[in-house]
């Protein structure tokens, strides 16, 4: 505890994120400089939860149903995010100890040790499906596919050579910039306004659709996943961010929600120009709608929209293999700070590098069965997702853990109906699931 303390401490002596915010300077230079200093966890973590299997979940959508309701159906999703990231954000600047920590001394080791455990599995099959992802992305530039995952793997790990929590943040929110390609490539399909404005003044379900149920639960379980939690609440501690920041810590929360939602649709809006041009995509992976598209739009927005999975599995891969390392070395008291060097604390990016180097090798397996890797990743999410989602609220209502940023009443009763919503669709997830597998 001892050590850890003295860490955070350290910590945030040292950081960049405090010595821009109380740099002396004033009016507009000062609300940039703050504007600079915010954008971290928040963004980052809500930019890589559109992953590599985010990525082909919303194009499938645009497929599917076209320009629909479900794009102004995944604008009102920023509440979910938003809810559940605050309060991941507002315990780890307040307590200043990890979530994993925190549930250890509240309510036992084998809560901790069953967190670890799932989180470490999904973690595992998470980046395998980034891999799959930034594979496909590099193969349409003709790439063998162990090429693809030898560049995909180096550029992972290239993170750490970097000095410092600092510049691996911007290092991360660099690579999120180029989610832009979306936006750009959902220009190009030129979509139709009227189209657009009947989906939102109208919200009309469509009709003769019989797994449209199906498309909405994943929707909104793509809202939020396991690991953004536990990266947020660490990443937070580890960039010096204290209880007296919680107001930018909450702008940069924002950000980065109401940018996961834009991005999202931007993706559906994709999907949507395939809509009756191109059968037989409801089971499409990346590379058949990579392929749909370049026999639509052409090569460069093909070539585009595969970068940007490329980026999306770049980025998602570092944020969940840090999500891991924070959490093991958090539970075992080791050094875990990313402004340690590999040196300095080597079993916190052990647990980083033996992640991402076990899913780059797990791609190349031959007949690797993706589909049930995928399905053993849903079941799991929706089985870790529930006690997070509880705990996390029992925590951020405890007045000994969170003095007088503990919930209010309003934070409270959005915060449970948040929790209620995303554990109830979990469920039905799991049961579809091991129905269809019965």
């Amino acid at each position: 505890m001892k050590n850890t303390s003295k860490e955070n401490l350290i910590s945030k002596e040292n950081s960049k994120f405090n010595q821009l915010v109380e740099e002396p300077n004033k009016g507009f230079r000062k609300r940039m400089i703050l504007l600079w200093a915010l954008i971290g966890p928040g963004v980052v973590a809500a930019l890589a939860d559109n992953d590599a299997g985010g990525i082909i979940s919303y194009a499938l959508t645009g497929t599917q149903f076209g320009i629909s309701f479900f794009i102004p159906l995944t604008f009102c999703l920023i509440i979910i995010t938003y809810t559940v990231q605050e309060m991941s954000m507002r315990l780890g600047v307040v307590a200043q100890e990890g979530y994993t920590k925190l549930v250890r001394k509240h309510y036992g080791k084998g809560w901790m040790i069953y967190h670890i455990v799932a989180l470490l599995i999904e973690n595992l099959i998470t980046l395998l499906t980034e891999f799959i992802g930034m594979s496909c992305g590099l193969v349409i530039l003709g790439l063998p596919l162990w090429v693809s995952v030898l560049i995909s793997l180096l550029l992972v790990l290239s993170i750490t050579i970097f000095a410092g929590y600092w510049a691996k943040e911007r290092l991360s929110l660099l690579i999120g910039i180029f989610n832009i390609g979306f936006i750009v490539t959902a220009f190009i399909t030129r979509p139709s306004f009227a189209s657009l404005s009947s989906a939102f003044l109208n919200f009309s379900v469509p009709h003769g659709s019989n797994n449209i149920v199906f498309y909405v639960i994943a929707l909104i379980g793509n809202a939020v996943a396991p690991w953004m939690i536990f990266y947020q609440n660490s990443a937070y501690i580890d960039k010096g961010v204290t209880s007296n920041n919680i107001r930018l810590g909450r702008y940069d929360t924002l950000i980065g929600s109401i940018f996961q939602v834009f991005i999202a649709a931007c993706i559906i809006i994709i999907g949507a120009c395939l809509f009756n041009k191109i059968p037989n995509l409801a089971d499409a992976g990346p590379a058949e709608i990579i392929k749909g598209l370049n026999s639509i739009l052409g090569f460069t927005p093909a070539l585009i929209f595969a970068l940007g999975l490329f980026n999306a599995g770049l980025l998602a891969s570092i944020t969940v293999g840090l999500s891991s390392a924070w959490s093991v070395a958090e539970a075992f008291g080791w050094k875990k700070s990313l402004n340690n060097k590999v040196t300095e604390a080597p079993k916190f990016y052990a647990v980083y590098f033996i992640s991402v180097i076990l899913a780059a090798i797990g791609v190349l397996i031959p007949n690797l069965p993706l589909n049930f890797i995928s399905i053993v990743a849903q079941i799991l999410g929706g089985i870790l997702m529930a006690p997070i989602l509880i705990f996390l609220a029992f925590l951020t209502s405890n007045e000994e853990v969170m003095g007088n940023y503990k919930n209010s009443l309003f934070a409270n009763i959005r915060a449970w109906i948040t929790v209620i919503l995303l554990i109830g669709i979990g469920i039905i997830t799991m049961v579809n699931i091991i129905l269809g597998i019965g």
